[in-house]
């Protein structure tokens, strides 16, 4: 089957509007008419050549995205032609010792590593010559997927505010929920509101948290924390002092979505005794994180987390339900729709901090 797809052949250089063919499904695989495709920072990260797995080129990227089942190959049972899904970042294979554990996020079975060098399960390339980002390549009119990512969704549900959950939302809610497990009554620095920054600020609205405080160097940024549950706001400059103006003490939680080094260590040094610092944004490969060690002396905690360490099949329906009930601003994320042809144009938007998240829409 030919389709147009957005074709990486080149770092620092703008993607290439390609017509290419993509294969049929294999065993457990299933295609997807992509619907819409959200632009995220780990896609930006690839054209500059700073992804871990992007280095062979040419490369489809993309893979926050939602869409319809065109067809299915053998083996699939858990969803049919027509069904409505969000192509979830990870399919766990429900067999490795990880899974068994209920580490899903952390499968390492074979066709999920698969799907992290851009093949398909049995390691051939869904699209002949190119391969696709962590195996989805959402930047194109259809996508090969293990079945395992697919999660349905209602067909009442709108493509582009679904498929902001796959990434963006899933790791910052589930940064607060499922990593940190923020509590009731609690207090949170979120340092970096941009996509994912502001998903951790609504994730800790969910977990009950009262004194919620938004870092960042852009006041545009500062007033959509606000909107998304932020009750203060900071210019970010010494984070401790900052916030230990608001907190004395420090705060319960905090969560570095910026990935840089540097904002890691102020973020850790703003919590209290006994409090936990969430690294959501990933430094470039090879950056040192500087950490005060007598901090670690009162009990503080750093953990590190891989897409809101979701399960999928667990959460994305959960967030569905959230957002269908009035209780997750997915529209309020999106800043601009725009179609594939323009996709250049919306990745130095992203690049640029302009936009809270960009949605190409098919």
């Amino acid at each position: 089957m030919l389709m147009r797809a957005a074709v990486l052949a080149e770092f620092h250089t703008p993607m290439e509007i390609r017509e290419v063919e993509i294969a049929d499904p294999g065993p457990g695989e299933v295609r997807v008419q992509i619907k819409a495709s959200g632009i995220c920072g780990s896609d930006i990260k690839a054209i500059d050549g700073k992804s871990p797995v992007v280095k062979e080129l040419p490369f489809v990227l993309g893979h926050e995205s939602a869409g319809i089942v065109e067809s299915v190959g053998a083996g699939v049972t858990g969803v049919r032609p027509g069904d409505h899904v969000i192509i979830a970042m990870s399919g766990a294979c429900g067999r490795c010792r990880n899974c068994g554990a209920g580490h899903f996020h952390l499968c390492s079975g074979p066709s999920r590593l698969a799907a992290i060098m851009g093949t398909g399960s049995g390691g051939q390339l869904r699209i002949p010559g190119t391969r696709t980002f962590i195996g989805i390549g959402s930047f194109a009119e259809y996508a090969v997927v293990n079945a395992a990512m697919c999660v349905k969704i209602a067909k009442d549900a709108p493509f582009d505010a679904m498929a902001l959950l796959a990434c963006g939302v899933i790791t910052g809610v589930g940064a607060v929920l499922n990593v940190a497990r923020v509590t009731p009554g609690s207090s949170v620095l979120v340092a970096g509101c941009g996509g994912v920054g502001l998903n951790v600020v609504q994730g800790a609205v969910l977990a009950g948290a009262t004194t919620i405080i938004a870092a960042d160097v852009a006041e545009q940024k500062l007033k959509l924390a606000e909107r998304f549950g932020a009750t203060h706001t900071v210019l970010a400059q010494d984070l401790p002092a900052q916030v230990g103006e608001i907190v004395r003490g420090g705060v319960d939680y905090a969560f570095d979505a910026t990935g840089v080094a540097g904002v890691l260590g102020q973020a850790f040094a703003a919590t209290q005794p006994g409090g936990t610092t969430v690294m959501v944004g990933s430094p470039p490969q090879g950056q040192r994180l500087e950490i005060e060690p007598g901090l670690l002396f009162a009990s503080r905690r750093l953990m590190g987390t891989q897409g809101g360490d979701a399960a999928p099949l667990r959460d994305l329906p959960m967030l569905a339900g959230q957002y269908l009930r009035g209780r997750l601003d997915l529209d309020g994320l999106i800043t601009e729709r725009v179609p594939l042809a323009d996709v250049n144009e919306a990745v130095e938007r992203v690049r640029q901090g302009a936009v809270a998240r960009s949605v190409i829409i098919f």
